[in-house]
């Protein structure tokens, strides 16, 4: 580093100290639905060679109210190739008075572990400070020193709710010689301000005013603006590589990440003969990828290159246990050994959709699947649940590509869109109505795909833990005598099945001699809220149908005083039916609702709720029974 560069860096700090950090300084628009704002962020990444790269980063920031303690701890990752140095943190008060000061060794040093991790090479450092009053302001910055140049962040205003910004910028000084990509993903939402030249440029956002969190609302990384960064050429933890394209860093991901962690050793081999494979491939698989799920959890293991090598495959045998890298590998290692090929996949798990850019290679992805290609279509494997079904990936991992390493590089490949006739929720119900105001259900509760996904959770309660999740999903009902049975899932087709039988007090009305009550008494109704101005635009991420069948018993000496016309309702968003039958002593009603997935704009917001509220006032309809 120059000696002019390293003076700038060293005063970076103080420049941003010695500001105006006074409270009344903040525009009012900044402070609107805000309870933090970023004051000034600054970061600065200079790559010196392949290998080397120094990282300066300022922040301050105001926290407004309580609200905004929780995002208002100053949190300092690192690893053992990282060195972190010239920590400074000071707090001031609502004048911009420095009131407190704290240095590297007042910070807490713990492994970065969260739940469900077993080790991990990452640490961080972290102060938490606690307050006395409000609004106050936390000014810090550090020096990072780092041999590993493949990890250049996504530059964005900003990625928190209730949050503001005044100043952000990033600095990229590229010594290296090396051609360092870059890509501008524009949005409405910010504009990005750039200056310097391809070897040292800087990019800005100002003035950036706090979003909400809305329903039925996006990710933000997937709406708001962001400066995309890549090296050419790069070094994880010693290892060099080449990104020029996606067909160069697929290879260097088989040969260096993958290659030296996937042997087949005799007691895998072993394993595999002794499940004597007969059948098609997908028979074969579904053997083998069940097996693996019997005999392994998942740990949260990042260590290798990064955290970004699998364990050993023989490793995780002896084991038993891995995290997504490592327990994808074994299972790619089980199927090698049985010559079945398999792809190792990765991929971004979110709500939201988002898949990598074909134009633009660059190291991401949160999360490792597998990919065996068969002559129809692929077979898509999740390799961290014990109970998930057989070719099946939650809707956190359909609807996106992913990246697939072969031997020659990387494809990139899409997963499955499912239809909303394949994620399914059906009950039906045979309800007894009684003169006393009570009903006696009895229910069958079907589950597909998306709707599997969200009912997993109970395949590992215990009974009385399942009767409590029953209540609390119906809690609008005063439920005793709760059954649930025969619950099944079956990890062939991806389907969860159970029944349940159980009273319900006070459900219906005596209005003198009739009886008034509600025709779907297994369905949770809320509003959406529209009343606001809308500001995100509207997000459906999945695509579903529900289908209630109700049966009513109508008691004896009582008739059904007019019975309802049948309604139908379409839009853009989905459609929804309801049905009346009148069977002898028997009222059949027939719910149906499709939603498609998709993304709008915010002006259809108001649409879609008010399709939401019309479907949601017939979910309400109510009859009437005369006594004879």
């Amino acid at each position: 580093m120059n000696n002019l560069l390293k003076l700038s860096l060293l005063a970076i700090p103080t420049l941003y100290f010695s500001q105006n950090y006074a409270v009344s300084a903040i525009p009012e628009e900044l402070k609107t639905k805000a309870n933090i704002v970023i004051r000034n962020e600054a970061s600065t990444y200079v790559i010196n060679s392949i290998d080397n790269m120094e990282i300066n980063h300022q922040n301050v920031f105001t926290v407004l109210n309580k609200a905004g303690d929780e995002d208002a701890t100053v949190v300092i990752p690192y690893d053992k190739s990282t060195k972190v140095s010239d920590i400074k943190v000071q707090v001031l008060d609502a004048e911009g008075k420095v009131i407190k000061k704290y240095s590297k060794s007042d910070f807490t040093d713990v492994s970065s572990v969260s739940a469900g991790a077993l080790y991990m090479d990452d640490r961080i450092l972290y102060l938490h400070y606690v307050p006395v009053n409000y609004p106050y302001t936390i000014s810090y910055s550090y020096n990072v020193k780092t041999q590993n140049t493949i990890f250049l962040p996504d530059f964005y205003p900003l990625l928190d709710y209730n949050t503001s910004l005044e100043n952000n910028k990033l600095t990229i000084v590229n010594k290296s010689g090396i051609k360092l990509r870059t890509k501008n993903v524009e949005s409405s939402f910010a504009k990005v301000t750039s200056s310097g030249d391809a070897n040292n440029i800087t990019y800005s956002y100002q003035n950036f005013p706090a979003l909400e969190k809305e329903a039925y609302s996006p990710s933000l990384k997937t709406i708001l603006p962001k400066v995309q960064f890549s090296l050419e050429k790069f070094t994880l933890e010693g290892k060099q590589g080449d990104m020029t394209n996606w067909t160069t860093f697929g290879n260097w991901m088989y040969n260096s990440l993958l290659t030296p962690v996937s042997v087949v050793t005799p007691e895998i081999k072993a394993e595999v003969t002794a499940l004597n494979l007969t059948g098609t491939t997908s028979e074969k698989v579904k053997k083998i990828y069940q097996y693996m799920q019997n005999k392994t959890r998942y740990v949260n293991v990042s260590i290798g290159i990064g955290g970004w090598q699998p364990m050993p495959p023989e490793e995780v045998r002896k084991k038993g246990y891995g995290d997504c890298k490592g327990l994808t590998n074994y299972m790619k290692t089980l199927l090698d050994a049985a010559g079945i090929k398999s792809y190792y996949s990765v991929i971004t798990s979110d709500e939201t959709p988002q898949s990598f850019d074909p134009d633009f290679p660059k190291m991401g992805g949160n999360h490792v699947i597998l990919m065996i290609p068969t002559e129809k279509d692929p077979i898509w494997l999740e390799n961290t649940s014990q109970q998930i079904a057989f070719n099946h990936l939650s809707f956190n991992t359909t609807d996106r590509n992913v990246l697939a390493v072969k031997e020659n590089g990387i494809e990139i490949i899409n997963t499955p869109i499912y239809k909303p006739e394949e994620n399914q929720e059906i009950i039906k119900t045979k309800v007894i109505l009684n003169e006393d105001g009570s009903i006696n259900l009895n229910s069958d509760f079907y589950y597909s795909k998306a709707q599997y996904d969200f009912n997993m959770y109970i395949i590992g309660l215990s009974k009385e833990d399942v009767k409590d999740a029953v209540k609390n999903r119906y809690d609008h009902l005063k439920i005793e005598n709760l059954e649930v049975n025969n619950i099944n899932n079956d990890r062939d087709k991806a389907e969860i099945t159970y029944q349940t039988k159980f009273k319900v007090n006070d459900y219906s009305k005596k209005l003198g001699n009739d009886i008034f009550f509600r025709v779907i008494p297994l369905l949770e109704t809320s509003n959406i809220n529209n009343n606001e101005e809308r500001k995100l635009p509207l997000s459906l991420p999945f695509s579903y149908q529900d289908i209630y069948e109700t049966e009513f018993a109508i008691p004896a000496g009582y008739k059904l005083a007019e019975k309802p016309l049948p309604v139908s309702l379409k839009s853009e968003f989905g459609t929804y039916n309801l049905d009346f039958k009148l069977e002898g002593d028997k009222l059949l009603v027939n719910r149906k609702i499709t939603i498609s997935k998709g993304n709008y704009p915010k002006e259809k917001f108001k649409e879609y709720a008010a399709f939401r509220k019309k479907t949601t006032n017939l979910d309400n309809t109510k009859i009437l029974i005369s006594k004879q």
